[in-house]
């Protein structure tokens, strides 16, 4: 069955938010540099974005990583697939989610970075699905909260298609 992709948030309205979490990121890190860890691959559209409207100095790196469960849901217990490239301790650390919906692996991804000392250590994720929560997460910059939908653009796909679009859309006629 071909898929049908909804508009959810238009792209000016993802832009206009973006906006807005640049500026009150460089309000919160004034005086700092800020070290932004994409996590791989949806974050990385969503953190260029960002970052081109952070007015304080930056630095990036990314990750990748994924979660065993039994095929159909995470554990949360985090694989390592692309570590870091730069040691954090010391470094005012903001990690840039697409997408947080149960916490389990973020809650794990985090502990494991908190581990390599950083100064500070902040969460930034473009969606929230606070609904699909099963691990407690603090996350400090949102930029929407959705319902419990599958969603793609922006960095999100189904299948590896729709990354690109500059949009959230919701996925109907899937399966």
């Amino acid at each position: 069955m071909a898929e049908n992709i909804k508009v959810l948030v238009p792209e000016e309205e993802v832009a206009k938010r973006i906006e807005e979490l640049g500026r009150q990121i460089s309000e919160d890190y004034a005086g700092k540099q800020v070290h932004m860890i994409c996590v791989l691959k949806g974050g990385v559209f969503f953190m260029c974005e960002l970052a081109k409207r952070i007015s304080v100095p930056v630095s990036l790196d990314f990750m990748s990583v994924s979660s065993y469960g039994d095929g159909t849901s995470s554990s949360g217990v985090v694989k390592i697939a692309k570590d870091l490239d730069e040691a954090l301790e010391g470094k005012d650390v903001l990690v840039v989610e697409d997408i947080i919906d149960s916490g389990r692996t973020l809650y794990y991804l985090l502990d494991i970075l908190e581990k390599r000392r950083p100064n500070s250590m902040r969460l930034c994720t473009l969606l929230d699905k606070p609904d699909r929560r099963v691990r407690d997460v603090k996350v400090d910059y949102v930029g929407f909260n959705i319902p419990d939908e599958f969603v793609v653009g922006y960095g999100l796909d189904y299948a590896q298609r729709y990354r690109n679009l500059p949009f959230i859309g919701v996925v109907e006629g899937v399966e």
